[in-house]
């Protein structure tokens, strides 16, 4: 702990902790609900803003998180360290103060909980947690789904860190995601505020240019320094010959962030009249996003929606046939949107990758034909790129040069001309200046002479081979399997596997031996690739202002980060306190009992007449919701139902919407088993068959029991297996980190019979609004 983390590491003497401030660290202003971090520095240290030399307000200016990219922030200077962890600054006394009142006691206070319970979970991690041990923590999205989300996943990395299971076999922390390729969906991106490889998207700022952007964003000390050789690579990927030294490599052609550009932002510029077009592929935001309601009148402000899929979703038809058709608040005829459907290809008609958690990109082959008309997404954007391009061939104008200067010469094949997705493979893993395929990261320039779509894959395709279609048998290797697929970067399958050696280099235990120092040879070696300078020797120590992987010693195993250590706490890059705090959802029947400050101070919320907010916690009316909402998935449903719902088979399985309630719920409301329920939160009603099962057991918060409802999210009025949906009942509220809406714990009513039709669904629900004292203003503030 001492060597590998930031335990030692000795904080500026301004900094003040939440525990010292009621629920809020140093650097909080109230108005703008944003921090300005510099006070949870490391002592000798200082923090360029977030967004760099592009601002002056601070580090975290309203934009905030969606300007950080994997890179954090780059910290300058010497951080103090005291290696005997007494100094009442170091981090490791921080960390003892700040959750000195989290106790057994204040667990089972809080969480629910039983004491005993607890007691047995922290046994367990520590008594498999050690040299010859390690621990893992695996979770659902539902850590994610919360407005203090990232700080979940946070706390589960102090305690492994504390506990030794970060880079090492067995441990780390695992992401059950809902889909096989989510993790390459961030890697390549398809979030607004990065690009490929978790560079940070570029700030709207006039006369920005490339050099300005890499000495602001880009660290000066760790594996991320070479940020510059990432970028350049990128640039000329898209841009070709066309990006040139002189020119900055066509980094003026990039688009700029100018705040929060995600899909909940996109909604509320839906309704305002800003946002006129939408793209929707794979994507069900009528069913599958927080206020469903929300989502389809925006929708209806558009002029243009282009949906692609494999069936006519919800966010499909619902001009047509949506709730609000039905309660009147729309009409067909009085939508200005033209809607066009395109069908998709599934990953069973197309060749392609996907990415799973453990970084692996496994190549899955074509086996039959689209059927009809459907096309794969590959298709469709290779060929609107084309048609694109071929209607501006003589334009002159300098806005279309990012279209027609890009590189848009991919092979095709096949009589519908599709693109040869192993040919995009080839470019994001890239090419030197002779057009040889590049083996690794570690080859990538910063002066335009070699070609990377994405510096961490760069290797899938070393040798001109598709390495993510490796099949070699487990029984033909040893148990790494590092000739099954390829796992990015560099193909290493543990990320930061030099903390699996002790300091001197040694591995911690025979048992759990992954990677070592080999003094005769000079190098470090093993049965992974080391994620380490190989030539390194553990008793390396840099000299004074030592830059890049140079600045980092022979026992700081976090390359990516600037210091070379794991961070117990963060100094820079979470944008919502250095260390997890507990706070109460947005909208909580209960009040929070550590702190005044009942929610995350640092939440978005988006206050809105279509997105009301409740009463929580001591405030008045909140006892008009008194019961706790969760969502989740079901086995045989897939996401936001566009898939399984249309599937006869998985229909049949879970053919209609329920509601999870106990049997002392149930006698409390006089809800029947199989039976029909109506459930009501301040933004809508839904119905949903009773299921009454001891799986959702009433939880016993702070002295008071608290019943639960649950809720699965897969179902809509379309398809087979057909119900309302249960994100009609959700507010818009979102982790400031991720974006990512809270939808895991929100308050709500329940009471039996189906829920009313027409115009009285909405008159039902201002009713409820009414004797909770929910109005544009109350429902609205923030």
């Amino acid at each position: 702990m001492v060597n590998y983390t930031n335990a030692a590491t000795i904080l500026r003497e301004d900094y003040r902790d939440a525990e010292d401030q009621d629920g809020v660290f140093s650097g909080f202003d109230a108005e703008t609900r944003t921090y300005d971090d510099h006070t949870w520095q490391y002592e000798g240290t200082s923090v360029a803003a977030a967004s760099g030399a592009r601002d002056n307000e601070g580090s975290m200016p309203p934009g905030r998180g969606e300007m950080l990219g994997g890179t954090g922030v780059p910290l300058r200077g010497t951080p103090q360290r005291d290696e005997t962890l007494r100094h009442p600054r170091c981090v490791m006394q921080a960390l003892r103060r700040h959750y000195a009142r989290y106790t057994p006691e204040m667990v089972e206070r809080v969480c629910g909980v039983p004491r005993r319970l607890f007691a047995e979970v922290c046994r367990h991690l520590t008594e498999n947690s050690g040299p010859g041990k390690t621990a893992e923590f695996v979770y659902a999205v539902g850590w994610t789904q919360h407005s203090d989300g990232s700080q979940f996943i946070r706390a589960a990395s102090i305690l492994q860190l504390l506990l030794g299971n970060i880079g090492r076999p067995g441990g780390g922390i695992q992401a059950l995601r809902g889909h096989a390729g989510i993790q390459g969906s961030s890697d390549i991106p398809t979030l607004f505020n990065l690009l490929p490889g978790y560079i940070p998207m570029p700030h709207a700022h006039e006369d920005e240019r490339l050099p300005d952007f890499l000495r602001a964003d880009a660290p000066h000390q760790g594996f991320w320094a070479n940020m510059p050789a990432y970028l350049v690579s990128l640039l000329k990927a898209w841009w070709g010959e066309s990006a040139r030294p002189d020119n900055d490599f066509r980094f003026g052609y990039l688009p700029r962030l100018t705040g929060s550009h995600s899909t909940y932002d996109t909604v509320l510029a839906q309704i305002e009249g800003t946002c006129k077009g939408y793209l929707l592929l794979g994507e069900n935001p009528a069913v599958g996003s927080a206020n469903a309601r929300l989502q389809r009148l925006g929708m209806a402000n558009l002029d243009w929606l282009v949906v692609r899929d494999l069936n006519l979703i919800e966010s499909a038809t619902w001009w047509k046939d949506g709730p609000e058709i039905e309660t009147g608040e729309l009409t067909t005829a009085g939508i200005g949107t033209e809607v066009f459907f395109l069908p998709a290809a599934t990953h069973t008609e197309k060749n392609g990758s996907f990415t799973n958690t453990n970084r692996w990109l496994q190549w899955h082959h074509q086996a039959v034909e689209p059927a009809g008309d459907a096309r794969s997404d590959l298709w469709f954007m290779y060929h609107l790129g084309r048609i694109i391009r071929e209607k501006l061939a003589a334009s002159a104008d300098p806005r279309d040069a990012p279209l027609l200067e890009l590189t848009w010469d991919y092979p095709v094949e096949g009589e519908t001309d599709e693109p040869s997705a192993e040919a995009v493979l080839a470019e994001i893993n890239g090419w030197d200046a002779q057009g040889r395929p590049l083996s690794g990261y570690s080859e990538l320039k910063d002066d335009g002479s070699t070609v990377c779509g994405c510096w961490i894959y760069c290797g899938v395709f070393a040798d001109g081979v598709n390495q993510a279609a490796r099949r070699k048998p487990g029984a033909e290797q040893d148990w790494i399997a590092a000739e099954w697929a390829w796992a990015w970067p560099a193909n290493r399958r543990v990320l930061y596997n030099r903390a699996s050696a002790r300091p001197d280099g040694s591995p911690w235990s025979e048992r759990k031996r992954l990677v070592w120092w080999d003094a005769g040879q000079g190098r470090w070696t093993g049965h992974d690739v080391p994620d380490f300078e190989a030539g390194k020797d553990p008793a390396y120590r840099p000299p004074p202002g030592a830059e890049g992987v140079a600045a980092l010693s022979g026992i700081d195993p976090f390359i990516i980060q600037a210091d070379g250590k794991g961070w117990l706490y963060a100094p820079s890059g979470v944008v919502d306190g250095p260390l997890p705090t507990h706070y109460e959802p947005q909208d909580s029947p209960v009040a929070n009992p550590l702190y005044g400050h009942q929610r995350n101070p640092a939440r978005r919320l988006y206050p809105h007449e279509g997105n009301r907010y409740q009463p929580s916690g001591d405030e008045p009316g909140a006892s008009v919701y008194p019961y706790v909402v969760t969502t989740y998935r079901l086995t045989e449903h897939f996401t936001a139902g566009g898939m399984s719902r249309f599937t006869p088979y998985l229909a049949e399985l879970q053919p209609e919407m329920f509601c999870e309630v106990s049997p002392a719920l149930a006698a409390e409301r006089g809800l029947v088993h199989g039976d029909w329920a109506t459930i009501v939160t301040a933004r809508n009603a839904i119905e949903a068959r009773v299921l009454v099962t001891d799986r959702i057991p009433p939880l016993r918060l702070d002295g008071r029991v608290l019943h639960q409802i649950g809720l699965p999210f897969h179902f809509g009025p379309n398809g087979l297996a057909r119900g309302d949906a249960a994100n009609e009942l959700s507010a818009i509220t979102l982790d400031p980190n991720s974006h990512i809406q809270e939808v895991k714990a929100l308050s709500a009513d329940i009471r039996p019979g189906r829920r009313p039709r027409g115009a009285a669904l909405p008159e039902l629900v201002e009713s409820y609004r009414r004797r909770a004292g929910v109005s544009a203003a109350t429902g609205t503030e923030v």
